[in-house]
């Protein structure tokens, strides 16, 4: 049986489960929750960039038009390409301009 996180998007007041194996984006459509927004579900328009504020996750290959180092390391992630290891803190539809300017 698949181990469940928690994630928690705190900017929307919102929960729900994520499934061991499955990306951050499919367990939201899944549950049925809206609060990231969904693009390509592939990693290449940056529709779901997230930003990870608590808790350890691991993340496939990213475009890094969207996502830079810098990002990455700052838990800028796109929530297609993370899959949770432990309940996740997250904050959701991030201004992408301001964010990689900072």
């Amino acid at each position: 049986m698949a181990k469940r996180y928690q994630v928690e998007v705190i900017n929307h007041q919102r929960s729900f489960t994520a499934l061991e194996g499955c990306s951050l984006l499919m367990s939201m459509e899944r549950s049925g929750t809206q609060a990231i927004k969904v693009g390509c579900r592939g990693g290449g328009c940056g529709m779901c960039k997230i930003r990870v504020i608590k808790g350890r996750y691991i993340s496939k290959r990213m475009s890094r038009a969207h996502v830079s180092e810098s990002d990455e390391q700052r838990g800028l992630v796109l929530a297609c390409r993370v899959f949770p290891q432990e309940d996740l803190t997250i904050e959701s539809d991030l201004i992408v301009d301001s964010i990689s300017e900072k």
